[in-house]
């Protein structure tokens, strides 16, 4: 049996054919990654109708009127009413930002989003995103054995610009992969 590698600070880049319309062209970052479970963040795929301010509306935050127009991200199918700041690591709630990979954390708390409206606190770069990607033990590794997913490298643009309807392709091409060139069957040699 291999030795267990964490992916955390990795992203899987959904294989054509996944076989789940839910995670059809997802780019994902996990965010933590251990033997027995990991959790991930899709990256790729807006909130339809939902910005920042609306969800600090909805929370009666009184943060709602500064925020920025800022796109919210659903980041997979558990757990859609909790939300996560994925941020650079300039910005940090002492005891619940979780480290993910150098330079960047995720923080769940209303001191995080607060922070995204106040200029001269905020994070360089940041995103909001509703519900989360998990996994069991051995499930991960068990897709990545089936040809499910391949991982890559993030880079600042994929994990925070705006152009959501590219960022399947361009993490692709970022490992050298032509999206036309792939299979929606996978194989073993």
């Amino acid at each position: 049996m291999s030795e267990f590698q964490s992916l955390a600070g990795k992203l899987l880049v959904a294989m054509p054919g996944i076989g789940d319309p839910r995670f059809e062209h997802a780019v994902i970052l996990i965010c933590a990654h251990q033997a027995d479970h990991a959790m991930g963040l899709r990256l790729d795929r807006p909130a339809p109708g939902v910005d920042l301010r609306a969800v600090l509306d909805k929370l009666e935050m009184p943060e709602a009127d500064r925020a920025p127009e800022q796109p919210v991200l659903l980041g997979g199918p558990v757990d859609r009413e909790r939300g996560f700041v994925l941020h650079t690591d300039d910005w940090n709630a002492p005891d619940a930002s979780l480290p993910v990979s150098e330079g960047l954390a995720i923080t769940a708390t209303r001191e995080a989003l607060a922070a995204l409206t106040d200029p001269a606190r905020r994070p360089d770069r940041s995103v909001l995103v509703l519900g989360y990607a998990g996994w069991g033990e051995g499930q991960l590794e068990s897709e990545l054995t089936g040809n499910v997913w391949l991982t890559a490298e993030p880079s600042p643009e994929l994990l925070f610009d705006e152009d959501h309807g590219t960022k399947w392709s361009r993490a692709l091409a970022g490992i050298g992969v032509d999206a036309a060139m792939l299979s929606t069957t996978g194989g073993r040699a």
